[in-house]
């Protein structure tokens, strides 16, 4: 047993900053206890180390001896808070100097949440990677399913912040931006051909994206020659592979128009010379309301 003349002495000397040895006593999943002759401190688990640690006993055992600096006390000295990382430089002040805003950097992904994920360069350097960084895309995925906790990973530095210690970071960067690309004129010409994927429908139309960040919009009037659709959905359905035409290409707004029904002619020159004036037909009544009816005719035409 400590006399209670030690346990009283180290009371007495004890200030913050104070480096003292102890040994671990007692281990939970917040951190560990540990007995620095008498007197008992705790070092929580957020100042064992600097990087992250899920759990004490990864780094510590019990009745292990350790280094402790003190870092707080309440007035009656019964509850003294300890550290352990801060025997350590912090490792921001050892990041490389050379490390700067458009450096790429290496590291391994150490958290992932639905807005982004965090990959550490080293132990307590981290930077965030804003789901919005991750690809040219504007259709974000949620991080989650194409990003583990321990993937190595390269990312560009976005910001950086030494002294708040603070750094973001992005992947798509390590790409070219598809819309900035040499051949994006050429590429999507009005008149070129092109199969995208239908990403969203709205009451004027639907968006369509042709590569990773590259999207356009069908307007719902281009989509039939002959059909009068009301709604894309009558049409077309979100994750459908769709065919269109470049209309228009704007590249310093970076907008498409496209069109669907211009793959075929126009086979309103052709109705021209069919249904002439006084012509006579047989048609299908399709619907009807107190203001007339719709009929369709030959070719499909309403």
């Amino acid at each position: 047993e400590y006399g209670e003349q030690q346990k009283a002495e180290i009371l007495e000397n004890l200030e913050k900053g104070q480096v003292l040895e102890g040994v671990i006593k007692n281990m939970t999943n917040f951190g560990v206890f540990i007995d620095l002759g008498g007197v008992d401190g705790l070092l929580h688990i957020t100042d064992i180390s600097w990087g992250r640690i899920n759990d004490p006993s990864e780094v510590l055992s019990l009745d292990e001896k350790v280094n402790v600096v003190v870092l707080d006390f309440d007035d009656d000295k019964k509850r003294i808070s300890l550290g352990m990382k801060q025997l350590t430089e912090h490792p921001w002040d050892k990041l490389e100097s050379t490390i700067e805003v458009g450096s790429k950097v290496k590291g391994s992904i150490v958290n992932v949440a639905d807005y982004g994920a965090f990959l550490e360069l080293l132990p307590g350097v981290e930077g965030l990677i804003h789901v919005s960084e991750m690809s040219w895309s504007q259709h974000l995925r949620n991080p989650q399913d194409f990003i583990s906790i321990g993937d190595e990973l390269e990312a560009v530095v976005l910001t950086l912040d030494r002294e708040e210690r603070k750094m973001s970071l992005g992947i798509k960067q390590l790409t070219e931006d598809p819309w900035t690309k040499s051949d994006v004129l050429t590429k999507y010409g009005v008149g070129t051909n092109h199969t995208g994927i239908v990403r969203n429908l709205t009451n004027f139309g639907l968006f369509i994206e042709l590569e990773e960040g590259i999207d356009g919009l069908v307007h719902v009037s281009d989509l039939s020659w002959t059909k009068k659709i009301k709604h894309p959905s009558e049409f077309v359905k979100v994750g459908d592979e769709l065919e269109v035409q470049v209309l228009e290409l704007d590249i310093e707004n970076r907008r498409l128009a496209l069109g669907h029904k211009q793959l075929e002619e126009n086979p309103w020159d052709t109705f021209e010379t069919v249904f002439t004036q006084g012509s006579v037909h047989k048609s299908t009544v399709i619907s009807k309301n107190d203001k007339g009816a719709t009929l369709e005719l030959p070719y499909g035409l309403e």
